[in-house]
């Protein structure tokens, strides 16, 4: 999932993919999972290889947390309910935990924090729901749907 401005360059990304098959969390960082199986579901997603490139003079939302990731929450957000997800599964730092939690989207830890190189990491679920639909784009200042989906229209010609 990515986000562009309006010069088309990217902004903001992550990689989403079912749990169901490969994921980060099972593959490589299994120590966050204390012993805990990886998850397995159709209902939930891995999030993964979050990126953020802006302008520090960008407009910010609640917390003084860029208007791009909340538009990157609520993509993601209103991907999961698209999907009937229940949950996207995460690794991340410490720092964007916090920013998830100022956002609206806290992370529910799998386990405790741990030292991975020179990060402290903890990975978790986050919430797919119409409440969070509501409160992280509310938070961002952020009004209506921010997915864009090109919409199919088949003509049907006399005589075909």
């Amino acid at each position: 999932m990515l986000l562009r401005g309006f010069e088309g360059r990217v902004e903001v990304c992550l990689r989403l993919l079912p749990s169901t098959g490969p994921t980060m969390l099972r593959d490589t960082f299994r120590v966050l999972l204390e012993g805990k199986a990886a998850p397995e579901d159709p209902c939930v997603w891995e999030s993964s290889r979050f990126a953020l490139d802006i302008a520090s003079s960008e407009p910010r939302g609640a917390g003084g947390i860029a208007l791009g990731t909340y538009e990157l929450f609520a993509g993601v957000i209103e991907f999961g309910l698209s999907r009937r997800l229940r949950h996207i599964v995460t690794v991340t730092d410490l720092r964007m935990e916090r920013i998830l939690r100022r956002a609206g989207w806290p992370l529910e830890g799998i386990g405790e924090p741990h030292t991975i190189g020179a990060t402290r990491a903890l990975a978790g679920y986050l919430e797919v729901s119409k409440v969070r639909l509501n409160t992280v784009p509310q938070n961002g200042g952020i009004e209506g749907p921010v997915l864009w989906a090109p919409v199919l229209v088949v003509r049907k010609h006399k005589g075909h």
